[in-house]
Parts: structure tokens; C-alpha cells; sequence
């Protein structure tokens, strides 16, 4: 599609049913009927930037900030292989404290378990991707958020939308599965800015991309912002599908913070993936990028049995391969 088709989509609903069913055929005939589990280990919500919609930004001084160390790291994969992941995804805030060799020990070990494994750490050096990729990194996911270089400034205090962008292409040209995605309902954000951001996609060939819905936070400066809408984050989402058919899209779980059966909806519109959240119970709570995080109080376990039981309800299996995308 070119930008005015899609604006033209995104700007009006009469034809929704049409656009989900499509993505959901692309994506059963790209990708399949299996739904890839990806166990999400978020290690740290210490963080050195601004950025003005995410509740660990650095100036938030009523977070509870938390390290969990190499060895309950190690401890939190063992489990999570035991319950079945095949990928492991390690994210965090931008935290200095985890410097290259720390990361690039922790990439070591995790590799022992045969698992694909995902790095979510920020905005690094071409030399540090590197180093990542060399010790067994797969894939790393760095969403851009938003494509309007202004609404991108605004947003994000003290870094450059130019900077992101190069680490995106450093992490192609390294030969990671590279993720990316964006936010859907920002102040200021126009139709057709999130039609830049489709397209954006699209020129970077991205591997994997996550779309979510913007949700305040009351302790960012945009605490008194609208939240963005649960059906124009869908319908984004459908379209990348239909333009990039044959990348993984996870089901976020932001959508299910605003729609009781978000992610069994987007698994009906296209998306073919789903993070269930591994963390331990005592560090879930306190990694609050965004309020009425899903799923805080629920043990791994009861995690996996419950969107387990989801994906079969509506006739789709869960995948026992690393889930690569296939080219």
C-alpha cells in the first residue's frame, strides 16, 4: 500500500471487519496457525533517560528501582525452559550499571538453555551490538515509538530520533532479528504519522514489530494525556501485517490493558506472537512503563496455562520452534 491508501484505511472504520479478516488471512498464509510464546524477563527498571510517556523514566523519584543479578536471571530462564519457551527476551531500562561484559556473561549462559534470545537494553554502540550478536544474541527489539522527528524531540529530551534510527540499520547490517514498533495515540500524533511509521517498517524489512496503544502514566508529564485507542492500535497493527507479511507480531498486552480480550483479538488480526510475562511476582509491579500492567500477580505458571488456554479457544496451537522468520 502507499501512504494515502493507508491514511484513507486508518481514517475510516466502515471497512474494520474487512481489514482485520485480511490481516488474519495474510498472516495464517505468511506465517501459519502456530502462536510463538516468548518469555519475558525484565531485569531492571532503572533508567537513564526522559523519554515523557514511560513511568521508569530517570526523573520519576516514586519508583521502587530494582537489579536482579546474573545468577536470578539464570535462575528465571531455567524456569522458563522448563515451561516450555523457546525464546527468551531480556529487557530492561537503559541502565548503565549493565555494561557490555555484564550483558555479554548473561548472553553466554542463557545460550547453554538452546533458546533464541531477544535483547531489549536501549540505544548501544555499533561495537556493543556487536559484541551482543558475537556472544549469541538473535534478535533485539528497539521500538522507534513514533517517525514524526518533531513529535519524536518532544518526547524524547536529551536524544535524537537520528541516533535510533542508526541503531536500528546497525542491527541489520550485524544480521540480528531486528524489532521495532510504536505507540498509537500520543498527543500530537496524526493519522498520518503512524502511515510514516507502517512504511517505515516496511523500508527497514523489520523482522518483528509491536504496536501498543499509548496509556498516561500519572507520574510522567503527560499523566493528564487521553489514552491512545484500542481499535486504531489494531487496525495499525493489521496493516503492517498486510504490508510486511511474513514478520512475527506479538499481541501486546497493552492492548489487553485496555480490552479485556486484547490479545486474543489481535491474535484474530494478524498477530502470530505473545510475551508472557516470567519475571518473579516481586519485580513485576515495579516495571510500570505504563499503568494496569496485566498479569502482575500471577506466578509463570498460571501465566502459560492461562494464554495457553486462550490461544486454543480460538483454534491456533502453540509453537515448539524458536520461531524464525522465515524469508
Amino acid at each position: 500500500m502507499n501512504k494515502q491508501e493507508i491514511i484513507d484505511i486508518l481514517s475510516d472504520n466502515t471497512n474494520n471487519d474487512w481489514l482485520f479478516s485480511e490481516a488474519d488471512k495474510i498472516r495464517h498464509e505468511n506465517v501459519g496457525d502456530e502462536v510463538h510464546l516468548r518469555g519475558l524477563i525484565e531485569f531492571s527498571n532503572i533508567c537513564k533517560r526522559q523519554c515523557k510517556y514511560c513511568g521508569l523514566r530517570s526523573a520519576n523519584k516514586q519508583v521502587q528501582r530494582y537489579r536482579i543479578f546474573k545468577d536470578e536471571i539464570i535462575n528465571s530462564v531455567q524456569k522458563a525452559v522448563k515451561l516450555g519457551y523457546k525464546t527468551i527476551v531480556l529487557q530492561s531500562g537503559e541502565d548503565d550499571f549493565y555494561d557490555t561484559d555484564k550483558i555479554v556473561e548473561i548472553i553466554r549462559e542463557i545460550k547453554f538453555f538452546d533458546v533464541a534470545l531477544t535483547l531489549s537494553i536501549g540505544e548501544k554502540t555499533y561495537d556493543e551490538y556487536k559484541a551482543f550478536k558475537d556472544a549469541g544474541a538473535d534478535r533485539y527489539l528497539l521500538r522507534i515509538e513514533t517517525t514524526d522527528k518533531n513529535l519524536y524531540k518532544n518526547l524524547h529530551p536529551g536524544v535524537n530520533i537520528e541516533n535510533r534510527f542508526r541503531c536500528l540499520y546497525d542491527l541489520k547490517s550485524l544480521g540480528y532479528e531486528t524489532g521495532t514498533g510504536c505507540l498509537v495515540g500520543l498527543p500530537n500524533q496524526t493519522i498520518e504519522s503512524l502511515a510514516d511509521d507502517i512504511l517505515f517498517f516496511k523500508e527497514l524489512d523489520a523482522d518483528m514489530v509491536g504496536i501498543g496503544p499509548f496509556i498516561a502514566h500519572s507520574q510522567t508529564p503527560l499523566k493528564d494525556a487521553k489514552n491512545g485507542d484500542f481499535w486504531l492500535a489494531l487496525k495499525v497493527m493489521a496493516l503492517t501485517r498486510i504490508n510486511i507479511p511474513n514478520i512475527n507480531i506479538p499481541a501486546t498486552t497493552a492492548m489487553e490493558t485496555l480490552n479485556p480480550n486484547g490479545r486474543i483479538i489481535a491474535l484474530k488480526s494478524g498477530a502470530n506472537v505473545v510475551m508472557p510475562n516470567v519475571t518473579s511476582i516481586e519485580y513485576r509491579a515495579k516495571y510500570e512503563i505504563y499503568p494496569n500492567k496485566i498479569c502482575l500477580n500471577e506466578q509463570p505458571e498460571q501465566c502459560r496455562n492461562c494464554i495457553e488456554a486462550k490461544i486454543k479457544s480460538i483454534g491456533r496451537t502453540i509453537s515448539n520452534k524458536k520461531g524464525v522468520r522465515e524469508k
